[in-house]
């Protein structure tokens, strides 16, 4: 069989080959592309319900979320996490929450977030064109921006914060009700549980009375 298929790839010719092995690749390249994204999908999956399970209140966690969201659109990479945390504990809201709403800015969402930011920006500040700063994006980025480029800096705090206002607001009202009513389905399942164990005990209590009374009705 092995035989036969070489054979067969031979006489394909050049342009037969080529294809066929073009074909491959889409197909490998698809494939991976399908896996990526179940992979993705499945993180954010855990993300939520790991976020849905903090525990504390709800107008807390939404604030914390809130706050994350926004420092998030803000020029500070590498800085984020500490500034939510510290700010999330000086206005008492819930820092694991705004821990989390940080993340939204990343390595990979960094290259999208921070152009529309910039562009949203300039449109306000204007910023001189012959000032670009080729900088990765980790820690550095915020001393170097600060220093070399304080209007590139001050051109993306602006975006951040006209982006990073109703993304704050949208992630509050979303995050306070989807965990009010989470809470509300522990809480109702934690009922029946309890309900249901009343039944039983109840139940219990009738066949013991019963026991006895047949007992004290019958004595040996």
């Amino acid at each position: 069989m092995q035989t036969f298929c070489f054979g067969f790839f031979i006489r394909m010719g050049a342009g037969g080959r080529l294809l066929l092995l073009i074909g491959c690749s889409i197909y490998i390249m698809q494939t991976k592309k399908q896996d990526n994204t179940n992979r993705l999908y499945s993180l954010l999956q855990k993300g939520y319900a790991r976020f849905l399970k903090i525990r504390g209140h709800p107008h807390e966690i939404a604030l914390g979320l809130a706050l994350g969201l926004f420092v998030a659109m803000s020029p500070t990479m590498g800085f984020q996490m500490a500034i939510a945390i510290c700010l999330a504990t000086l206005f008492k809201w819930n820092k694991m929450s705004a821990g989390l709403g940080v993340w939204v800015t990343n390595p990979v969402t960094a290259p999208v977030i921070y152009p529309v930011c910039y562009y949203l920006g300039s449109r306000i500040y204007s910023v001189p064109k012959a000032q670009t700063v080729s900088v990765e994006h980790d820690v550095k980025i915020f001393y170097t921006l600060l220093v070399k480029a304080p209007e590139l800096f001050i051109a993306l705090t602006i975006g951040g914060v006209i982006i990073g206002l109703p993304l704050a607001v949208a992630g509050y009202y979303f995050a306070n009700s989807a965990i009010r009513r989470y809470q509300d389905e522990i809480k109702l399942s934690i009922a029946k549980r309890k309900q249901k164990k009343a039944i039983k005990a109840q139940k219990k209590r009738r066949k013991k009375k019963r026991k006895n009374k047949r007992k004290r009705g019958h004595p040996s």
